[in-house]
């Protein structure tokens, strides 16, 4: 039976309490928070039909660790997500679009990855196992509900799981800033799994190796690089809206 974890903050635990309420054991709202937020996940508690403890803020830091918990707190088991890659693959009926993101140990920048996933339609998020966050309480806070939405699949071995994509007809595209391709003139059809590095390393020999393309984002500024996060929502958004906008010709459509 897999361990409850502690989801923290309105976002996370409202979330779960519209994805997954019986997968919450334990409840906790300080009790001094008569606002509409706090009675909003009052009604909602009630209608899934869960009792919600009150407590002081005191107890609330206790449990979390620290004071960033907006006063909710919740004990759930993890979200019932797909355990390997082939799980996520085998049921889909439209061209695949992952991100893989190798050896990023930053909580917050996971879980801003995950929102940006979350939002543009990312079908999967894979890691190692090894040298990397997996989806911990800061990570959930920092996702606001995509954690229970985006599996975040973690792999023993990373350049053997991109050899396998590979096999499955999925091109995977490196992000680096001395790419020689353009994201602006990227072809980013079909099956596809955006690559990532580590904060301030950026990709690592053996997975840049493993990439059929290696594409950068230009930048106009002063500032040499983008932090990883806010790479991969540049390079999920761009995806994004090239599938949209040749869904639309395909179709006749416009927007």
């Amino acid at each position: 039976m897999p361990e409850p974890r502690l989801l923290f903050g309105f976002h996370a635990v409202t979330s779960r309490l519209r994805q997954d309420p019986a997968s919450i054991s334990r409840l906790y709202l300080r009790h001094d928070r008569t606002d509409a937020r706090a009675q909003a996940l009052l009604d909602q508690a009630k209608l899934a039909g869960i009792s919600i403890e009150p407590v002081d803020n005191a107890k609330l830091d206790e449990l979390v660790g620290h004071h960033r918990h907006q006063g909710v707190a919740a004990m759930a088991a993890p979200p019932k997500h797909a355990v390997a890659i082939e799980d996520v693959l085998d049921t889909l009926n439209e061209p695949a679009f992952l991100l893989i993101l190798d050896g990023v140990t930053d909580p917050h920048n996971l879980g801003a990855c995950l929102r940006s996933a979350d939002a543009f339609g990312v079908h999967a998020i894979i890691v190692p196992k090894d040298r990397a966050v997996g989806v911990n309480a800061t990570v959930a806070k920092v996702a606001s509900g995509a954690a229970d939405t985006v599996p975040v699949i973690a792999v023993t071995n990373l350049a053997r799981t991109m050899r396998e994509l590979k096999t499955r007809g999925i091109w995977l595209v490196g992000a680096d800033a001395d790419a020689p391709e353009s994201l602006f003139t990227a072809d980013l059809s079909g099956p596809l799994a955006w690559v990532l590095g580590a904060e301030g390393s950026g990709l690592r020999r053996l997975t840049r190796e493993s990439c059929d393309r290696i594409v950068g984002i230009p930048l106009s500024g002063m500032v040499a690089s983008l932090n990883v996060s806010v790479a991969a929502g540049v390079c999920l958004f761009a995806t994004r809206q090239r599938r949209v906008q040749a869904s639309l010709a395909q179709s006749g459509g416009s927007s």
